[in-house]
């Protein structure tokens, strides 16, 4: 299939009868929604996944990686083989939407619209089961714990691709902010790297009155925040995207008195490899080289998390494409720039050829917001582009 041919061999009725089979997954997200479930203790969502691909005819496995579910669907005699993947994780956050579908787990939402990226990948699984249109093997992959960027790594530890290799993979994510139902497409860095530092400032509390008796951890600790406002102005090529962001520091009890130790911790985001390894280098070097020049003692713990998601040009360049052919140019965000969050997909692209995507939805409350609402809306044209690309692409389709 070509893309070019494309719009003939999924005609406009196909898409009509696709439509009405949506308001029932739009109702299974909103019942995902009221059922959450954190990273990691996923076992009703995943439960229910599997029911219903088994109910299609999908060969299901189950357990994979923790609660990670896999559906296998064969047509054809084809050699090509595609993995899908959505998450179905939520988040430690108190919902405050006032929906009448809101969470009924205290503590517990959906604020980043995994049960969307579900409710969009079954919608496109049922499709497929009943008219099929492609000739090889169709994997979907359900990955749980996404949240706390374990879920890929241990489906990949528990043998995903040695027990349902694929070729090329793809996923998703939707965009607060973006036009409602606007693709965006971004070949190579899309979402950050992401890596941690823990600091402890060790100094000798004493009284405030008598500063000079003791080694203030608080005044050492103010001194090394500004000093890392230099690495990414002063050590970050100006053409690359850095970020070195302190987000805790705890210290002291009363304001009389000097503590002991002050303890902080930051996040390092970055796009490419060299930058990532800059940082890792210069952050420890300057954080150890402030606290001992004042007189203090840093520990100091260093972890690297997520890798950059870098979209393969190929694989993100079919999707572009095919979404021009579907949509027509005014669905495609053309300037897309990356996004500084994080996604452990990450670890799926490093391992197999494939691509990110993303979908505007419209104006609202940000991503992991208690306020943040999913639209509905966007399900028919994303879960549309997934039965398009997996024929696509299973035919021998390319860019």
């Amino acid at each position: 299939m070509t893309l070019t041919t494309l719009r003939t061999a999924a005609p406009a009725a196909e898409r009509d009868l696709f439509a009405a089979t949506v308001p029932g997954f739009a109702e299974l997200r909103r019942e995902l929604h009221q059922e959450p479930e954190l990273s990691g203790s996923e076992v009703r969502t995943s439960a229910r996944i599997a029911a219903l691909l088994k109910a299609w005819g999908y060969q299901v496995e189950t357990g994979i990686g923790g609660h990670g579910v896999v559906g296998t669907l064969v047509s054809g005699s084809g050699s090509r083989k595609l993995g899908l993947r959505a998450d179905f994780d939520a988040l430690p956050i108190h919902e405050q939407t006032g929906l009448p579908y809101a969470s009924r787990t205290e503590g517990v939402m959906h604020a980043c619209g995994h049960d969307g990226h579900t409710a969009i990948l079954l919608a496109a699984a049922s499709w497929l089961a009943r008219t099929r249109g492609f000739d090889g093997t169709l994997r979907l992959i359900f990955q749980p714990a996404e949240e706390t960027a374990s879920g890929a790594r241990a489906m990949l530890s528990d043998g995903l691709l040695e027990r349902f290799p694929i070729d090329a993979i793809y996923g998703l994510h939707n965009w607060p902010g973006l036009p409602d139902g606007q693709f965006g497409f971004i070949t190579g860095p899309a979402m950050a790297a992401v890596d941690q530092v823990s600091l402890t400032v060790k100094g000798r509390g004493g009284h405030g009155a008598a500063p000079h008796e003791a080694i203030d951890p608080v005044v050492i600790s103010a001194y090394a925040l500004t000093a890392l406002q230099s690495i990414v102005s002063r050590n970050v090529n100006p053409l690359e995207s850095a970020v070195v962001t302190a987000g805790s520091i705890h210290g002291g009890s009363a304001s009389n008195i000097i503590p002991d130790e002050v303890d902080l911790k930051l996040t390092l985001r970055s796009f490419t490899p060299q930058t990532r390894d800059l940082l890792g280098e210069r952050v420890q070097t300057l954080l150890r080289g402030v606290v001992e020049g004042l007189g203090g003692e840093a520990v100091l713990s260093y972890r690297r998390g997520i890798p950059a998601v870098t979209n393969h040009a190929q694989e993100t360049e079919t999707a572009r494409r095919l979404a021009l052919a579907l949509f027509g140019t005014e669905a495609i965000e053309p300037d897309l720039a990356p996004r500084m969050a994080s996604e452990d997909f990450a670890f799926l692209l490093e391992a197999v050829p494939g691509s990110y995507l993303f979908v505007g939805t419209g104006p609202g409350a940000p991503l992991h917001s208690p306020l943040y609402q999913f639209n509905d809306s966007i399900i028919e044209p994303a879960a549309w582009f997934w039965v398009q690309l997996s024929r696509h692409y299973l035919s021998g389709g390319n860019a």
